[in-house]
């Protein structure tokens, strides 16, 4: 495909596209074919215009750009080591005072930092400090989906291990909790996911964060949004993980305080057997930390049932039943009230 090829014929083409579906194998013909070339020269014609023709061709160029990068080898190809003029392209989006292309360089690099070699190569770039800017521009009054962009690629590249202090580091924990008032759904999974990711295994920040009451409260709150689903599920891992990756009792005593108790005991029921065990981990750390202060909490949420049924549960997973114990051993030691509960 030829880069003079005018506007146009790409967004035709994206309009044929539109009727089938891209496979991983047409992504990466098409980035062979040249198409990108062809859509940066767009992009570079249209990003100035106001015209809506140009807008429109621009939203089309970026938007196909960000498709290509779904397929994992096109992806690779584009990326080279992160030496690669496409990649270096997108690069520039981030800061454009343009939303289409801000969203589309946002997009692009949570695309391309989906394993963790591209991972590490961008952190150690300084393409964090650019993202921070980004979301430092749509804190007031921002727009909706460049904050979840930019939120989705900070959280994969806080996915591997050698990212998380160096992202901690760089004040991404931070910049993400000024979103914290957020009312956007969207936008609140992608600020828990991201906190979720920085905190697994650090042990400090874990701490910072835990012992955070405005934080602890909001996820509180976010536990009981039952009509968003993957913000309720983020909303009690990271209660648990804020717990489990920290195993302070300041941060246990925190939680107790907001009233986090009942939802880790909820979360102990789930569907999902990682967040089963998640969520009692933390509750046994609870139990070991500060059992008195927890003691009514337990009560309330009827943990001894909880933990019955679990327990007699066939189906149950071999860890399940071990935490289960665990957890069971921990709270018969604290006296009449257990006693009475677990023996009728």
């Amino acid at each position: 495909m030829h880069t003079r090829r005018p506007a146009a014929h790409v967004a035709a083409f994206l309009n044929v596209s539109a009727c089938f579906p891209l496979t991983d194998v047409i992504k990466l013909q098409l980035v062979e074919a040249g198409l990108v070339e062809c859509l940066l020269e767009v992009v570079a014609q249209t990003v100035d215009g106001e015209r809506e023709e140009d807008v429109a061709q621009l939203k089309t160029a970026s938007d196909l750009m960000v498709l290509l990068l779904l397929g994992d080898e096109s992806m690779q190809k584009l990326f080279e080591g992160g030496k690669g003029s496409v990649f270096q392209r997108v690069l520039s989006w981030i800061p454009s005072h343009n939303h289409q292309l801000q969203l589309a360089g946002a997009l692009a690099i949570a695309n391309f930092a989906r394993n963790d070699g591209n991972c590490i190569h961008m952190v150690d770039t300084g393409i964090v400090q650019k993202l921070l800017e980004l979301l430092d521009r749509h804190v007031e009054e921002g727009n909706v989906t460049v904050q979840h962009a930019a939120l989705s690629a900070l959280r994969n590249l806080a996915i591997p291990v050698v990212n998380k202090s160096k992202m901690l580091s760089a004040g991404v924990a931070d910049v993400v909790l000024r979103f914290l008032q957020s009312e956007m759904p969207p936008v609140q999974f992608k600020l828990l996911g991201t906190l979720r990711m920085l905190i697994d295994t650090q042990a400090e920040a874990a701490d910072q964060l835990g012992t955070n009451g405005k934080l602890v409260e909001r996820l509180v709150e976010w536990c009981e949004a039952k009509d968003h689903a993957g913000v309720m599920g983020e909303s009690n891992r990271l209660l648990s993980a804020l717990i489990r990756h920290s195993k302070s009792k300041e941060v246990v005593r925190t939680v107790i305080q907001g009233g986090g108790v009942k939802h880790l005991v909820t979360m102990a029921t789930s569907e999902h057997m990682i967040m089963q065990n998640e969520a009692l981990v933390a509750l046994g750390l609870i139990a070991a930390l500060d059992l008195a202060s927890a003691e009514k909490d337990f009560v309330g949420a009827d943990l001894v049932s909880v933990l019955h049924k679990l327990l007699s549960d066939e189906r149950s997973a071999p860890e399940i039943k071990y935490n289960s114990m665990i957890l069971t051993c921990a709270v018969m030691g604290s006296g009449e009230t257990w006693s009475s509960n677990c023996c009728p």
